[in-house]
């Protein structure tokens, strides 16, 4: 469902059509370029006036001319593609497309060299470019007129991507890479394409340009823009044994409906609740406004936003539709605009008040709410009152293992099952709601970016226990304290440890390196690529590698809060790691 609103009619489905793209790269002296082109802004065409790679749908007049391709061959093709035939019928109508909308021709003489088209009749060219553009000739035509063959070996395979579930037109495209052919120049068509233009991926993606993009150029100019040259992304491109099919999703933001990509934050979101593709389900966070994750459980986001907190502190409610019998799970602060939008958005009657710890961004809210509700509290005290909330007492000390049951009514009612999770707070708990497999994090895990470990209540080798104790448990979901829904937990929980056991690697290697070093030295070292305004918060979460590290004897502090490695330590390290 979309919000507090009911959901629309799903879309038709429409039937998808095969597609082949090709990216041309080359070199200058500002590094690699792109060719990219404008396409005719025309009614009813869902892509006019963008600016795009080369390439279009696949032609039935190219399938089975395989003869006329050189430097591939229809089984290493197919197997590259993961089809059990016709792979190479992608790269013709890549090639082809590239030949009609942009005039370079990958193709090879009779002496194996790059088809010379300065030396072609000019006026012939263009015919047989109008010629495939109204599908009166196919690229075997093309090769039997110039007596060539198509150069099918210079192209890599770079993607795979699929239009957005909900589009009227669906496009299941393949994209290639390759270097543009030398001597020849690149023209548009004057039909589909307007202008050609040749950029770096910034250039391109600079928005004083104005050029408009699909989510699917964007994303591979951005992708391109960490190569400093074309061989770099050619090579990169072949060195990939497996290409995944990327799909993007539909969603509603403040201009309206817009794709969204892998790896942007509400695409987990969207798809869970959006699996029809109506393109309703808001992907920009709305403080106050509630949203429907499922029958069982709403959202409402607190108007705190900020480095810190991300789009603000998650507040959930949890229960069964029309029993007045609902637990809050974090309230969050203590803010009378955040205050009225939760009593505002109550699905019923709250009678129970959850909290996950009670750092100032989850717990203050608890005693307005409780005012208001009557409500008992459970939850527990942090070991150490700093960073804290002072005012939070629960009724009920929450224990491992504690279930609370909730819009019980006439039916079973849905479960919420206490994980005690410490690390990030010592008295940090998850809800685990059991029916979803759905596990509210408050900040034991978040969305885009990892939590901060704040000595003495914070400890890092606490934490990391924590993390790997949530494997043993089923779960689909994470709803996380800050941040939109997230999918496959466990990998999430891997990427975390990950994460962090990488961080400490390079603590521990900037001792070694720097002997006799201070925090406030290490972290304008270890978080270089942070941003500065986040290392005071970060040097807390360094701390707290170091103490783990102390407590594992491979480091030590003197009495002037300078760090080094432990005798131990360096004798288990390698001279060139000492180094």
């Amino acid at each position: 469902m979309l919000d507090s609103k009911s959901p629309s009619e799903p879309p038709r489905t429409a039937k998808s059509r095969a597609a082949a793209s090709l990216i041309v790269v080359r070199d200058s002296p500002g590094g690699l370029q792109v060719l990219l082109l404008r396409r005719a802004d025309r009614e009813g065409d869902q892509n006019g006036g963008a600016t795009v790679f080369p390439g279009g749908l696949l032609d039935d007049s190219d399938r089975g001319h395989y003869e006329r391709c050189i430097g591939l061959d229809d089984a290493t093709a197919s197997d590259r593609l993961a089809l059990p035939s016709h792979g190479l019928h992608y790269w013709v109508a890549a090639l082809r497309e590239c030949f009609e909308e942009a005039g370079l021709l990958f193709a090879l003489d009779a002496g194996s060299c790059t088809v010379d088209l300065a030396s072609r009749d000019a006026d012939e060219l263009r015919a047989m470019r109008g010629a495939l553009h109204a599908n009166a000739i196919g690229m075997a035509d093309v090769c039997a007129r110039l007596g060539v063959r198509l150069d099918a070996g210079a192209l890599a395979y770079h993607s795979h991507w699929m239009t957005p579930l909900g589009m009227p037109k669906i496009f299941d495209t393949r994209f290639f890479i390759a270097r543009a052919p030398a001597g020849q120049a690149a023209s548009a068509d004057g039909t589909e394409t307007v202008e050609v233009l040749w950029l770096t991926p910034r250039e391109a993606l600079d928005p004083a340009r104005g050029l408009k993009f699909l989510l699917v150029t964007a994303q591979t100019l951005r992708a391109l823009s960490t190569f400093a040259d074309a061989g770099a992304a050619i090579a990169a491109a072949r060195a990939r044994r497996e290409v995944p099919m990327t799909r993007p999703r539909i969603g509603r933001g403040s201009t309206g409906k817009r794709p969204i990509a892998p790896g942007e934050p509400a695409f987990a979101e969207v798809g869970r609740l959006d699996p029809e593709g109506r393109g309703d389900v808001g992907i920009e966070p709305v403080p106050g406004r509630p949203v429907w994750l499922s029958p069982n459980v709403m959202r409402v986001i607190a108007p705190n936003g900020s480095l810190m907190t991300g789009p603000g502190t998650n507040g959930y409610f949890v229960g069964t539709p029309g029993v007045d019998d609902w637990a809050l799970i974090d309230p969050g602060p203590d803010d009378a605009r955040h205050i009225e939008a939760l009593l505002a958005a109550a699905p019923g009657k709250v009678t129970r008040i959850l909290v996950t710890h009670t750092h100032k961004d989850h717990s203050p809210a608890v005693a307005a709410i409780r005012a208001a509700t009557g409500a008992p509290t459970f939850g527990r005290v942090a070991e150490h009152p700093e960073w804290q909330d002072a005012t939070f007492s629960p009724d009920h000390v929450v224990e491992e293992g504690d279930r609370i049951v909730v819009g019980q009514g006439d039916g079973p009612g849905v479960t919420l099952r206490a994980v005690r999770t410490p690390g990030h707070a010592s008295n940090h708990v998850c809800w685990l709601l059991e029916e979803e497999k759905l596990l509210f994090t408050g900040d034991h895990l978040m969305q885009g970016s990892t939590v901060v470990i704040n000595p003495p209540d914070g400890d890092m080798a606490v934490y990391l226990h924590s993390l790997e104790r949530l494997l043993e448990e089923d779960l689909e979901w994470l709803a996380p304290g800050h941040g939109f829904l997230i999918d496959r937990p466990h990998d999430e929980v891997r990427k975390t440890v990950a994460h962090r056991l990488a961080r400490e690697a390079l603590v521990l290697a900037d001792v070694f390196a720097h002997p006799a070093t201070t925090p406030e030295a290490m972290v304008e070292r270890v978080y270089a690529a942070v941003d500065r305004r986040l290392h005071p918060v970060a040097l807390r979460s360094l701390r707290a590698h170091l103490f783990k590290l102390r407590d594992q004897a491979q480091v030590d502090e003197d009495e002037a809060g300078r760090w080094r490695a432990t005798s131990s330590s360096v004798e288990g390290v390698s001279p060139g790691r000492r180094r």
